[in-house]
């Protein structure tokens, strides 16, 4: 099974949610601006959302997904019966589980808005409006928890494709919930009544998602039901995996509950800059980190699982050159680039250039990460295949440690950007820490190979940075201007730095041919894998 065309299934498609996201975002920069109600929203989504991302797509997945394809493959004992009768016992502890923690959170929401954002209480209604609104979407955490079970199955099986369209799901209703907000609201200018439509919007989006999911896993022949819950062993072994995977898995999500504390701290508006800021930083890491990651757990599972320890070392070696090469040119171009883009993209209506300009200082300080942000979902793959889900969280949670030091220090003194800045200190060391113990254990390496490729790409980003230099500063009348100057002026910037980027790269052997190969043959149809991809 080809690493390179998996990634491009969910990579070509999270790109396709990552395009509705900006649109989703655009809207409601422009709706919204970075005031109270603005806030109140980002504040409402990232409960949820990063409790997703923690549980469902973190912990969750990397515990079940090598447990579901041990028995999907496994000689004796396994097979599709085993497996699917392992997935609906985990379903039906897994759907009682979430909704008890659902309606709890919902009741205590109060106390947990407080611990986030107690500063919100210093200005009227913001508190409350966090409050309700964070109550309104919280059951979107169930729905698409269970969204993300299936996607598990499907993943296990080589069909990569409806886990990744189902974003696309999301942003679809927001877009939506924002358009049905702004002409409710009409001429009275209350954003109350957008952010009302936004969080409805997000549990309609789940329900959405939910149900395009059983469908595609009825279609795949899976029938999956809800049963009388039992814990049986390997229920409990999900769940002691699960526990350390939550802090293995979800640095990055910890870290963005840290720096949500400290962000509602500092002046009204600073919330919405970084979250909007991060969506920038989220495109690469989105598109390429979470569709590398997402590829490569079963796959290694699999070969770990046989003892190929060298066709091992070989998937490990192949996604680490991948990732960098999308994500070091994608870094020094969002870097050079970051007032264009937050400026052409992002302001109008209610977002301000003073606003704007906040938000492409925090983007560089943000994409200095993105490296180290993609290669964490590279390497933690290797330690979840062979159910080592303790390691990381020693990592984790001493990165988490340094970060939250480190915004002790320069929130204060550097405000939103400084606390940017840390998120991408952390998850540097965060990455370097696993590297090593992944080295000393002998479970992968870099090779002379490999170090060669990386700085031959190096090259070809600094050519590419170089041309941005030049060209961004000289198409700024347009990236300010109207609608139609700033879309030609932006995917002119996108279209050059790519063309400079990959035509140097070629030039100089940074693209690997064996991995441009993959792109142009056909993978054989295998009777252990599963009927083919949906998307071919």
């Amino acid at each position: 099974m080809s690493l390179v065309k998996n990634v491009g299934t969910i990579g070509g498609l999270t790109l396709v949610s990552r395009i509705f996201g900006f649109v989703r975002d655009m809207l409601l920069a422009r709706v919204l601006g970075a005031g109270l109600a603005a806030d109140a929203w980002q504040l409402a989504f990232t409960l949820p959302n990063t409790f997703r991302r923690l549980f469902a797509e973190g912990a969750f997945s990397v515990a079940f997904v090598p447990m579901y394809t041990r028995r999907l493959h496994a000689e004796e004992g396994g097979g599709e019966e085993a497996a699917d009768a392992f997935a609906v016992d985990v379903l039906s502890v897994f759907v009682w589980v979430l909704l008890g923690f659902s309606a709890l959170c919902m009741i205590a929401m109060p106390g947990i808005v407080w611990l986030l954002a107690r500063e919100y209480q210093n200005i009227a209604g913001k508190f409350e409006l966090s409050v309700m609104l964070s109550r309104v979407t919280f059951p979107y955490l169930a729905l698409v928890s269970l969204v993300a079970m299936l996607s598990g199955v499907l993943n296990s099986r080589s069909r990569f494709a409806p886990g990744a369209i189902v974003p696309v799901l999301l942003n679809i209703v927001m877009i939506g919930g924002i358009i049905t907000g702004w002409k409710l609201r009409g001429d009275s200018e209350s954003d109350l009544v957008v952010a009302w439509a936004l969080a409805i919007s997000l549990t309609l989006a789940g329900v959405a998602q939910l149900t395009y999911m059983w469908w595609a896993t009825r279609r795949a022949g899976v029938h999956l039901k809800v049963k009388t819950p039992k814990f049986t062993p390997e229920v409990k072994r999900l769940m002691m995996l699960m526990l350390p995977a939550t802090f293995g898995a979800g640095i990055y999500q910890i870290s963005q509950l840290v720096d949500t504390f400290f962000a509602t701290s500092l002046p009204q508006g600073s919330l919405t800059l970084l979250k909007l800021a991060d969506r920038l930083n989220q495109m690469p890491l989105g598109v390429f980190g979470i569709a590398l990651g997402t590829a490569i757990l079963p796959m290694l599972a699999r070969h770990i699982q046989s003892g190929d320890k060298g066709e091992a070392q070989r998937l490990q070696s192949n996604a680490v050159e991948i990732a960098m090469l999308l994500c070091l040119p994608c870094a020094v171009a969002l870097s050079i680039c970051a007032e264009a883009f937050t400026a052409g993209i992002f302001q109008g209506g209610k977002m301000t250039p003073a606003d704007t300009a906040i938000m492409g200082n925090i983007v560089i300080a943000l994409v200095c990460g993105l490296p180290a942000y993609v290669l964490i979902k590279v390497f933690q793959p290797a330690f979840f295949s062979r159910e080592d889900t303790r390691t990381p969280v020693f990592v984790a949670a001493f990165a988490l440690a340094v970060n939250i030091a480190l915004n002790f220090y320069v929130v204060p003194r550097y405000g939103i950007v400084g606390l940017a800045a840390a998120t991408a200190i952390t998850a540097t060391l965060n990455v370097l820490t696993l590297y090593t113990i992944l080295q000393i254990r002998g479970w992968f390496h870099f090779s002379g190979r490999l170090a060669g490729k990386i700085a031959r790409q190096i090259i070809a980003t600094a050519a590419m940075g170089a041309a941005l230099l030049w060209l961004t500063p000289a198409l700024e009348p347009y990236w300010r201007g109207e609608a139609f100057s700033r879309i030609w002026s932006l995917s002119a910037l996108v279209i050059a730095g790519a063309m400079v980027f990959f035509g140097m790269a070629f030039a100089i052997g940074a693209l690997d041919k064996d991995l441009l190969g993959q792109l142009r043959r056909k993978r054989p149809i295998s009777t252990e894998s599963g009927p083919p991809n949906l998307s071919e």
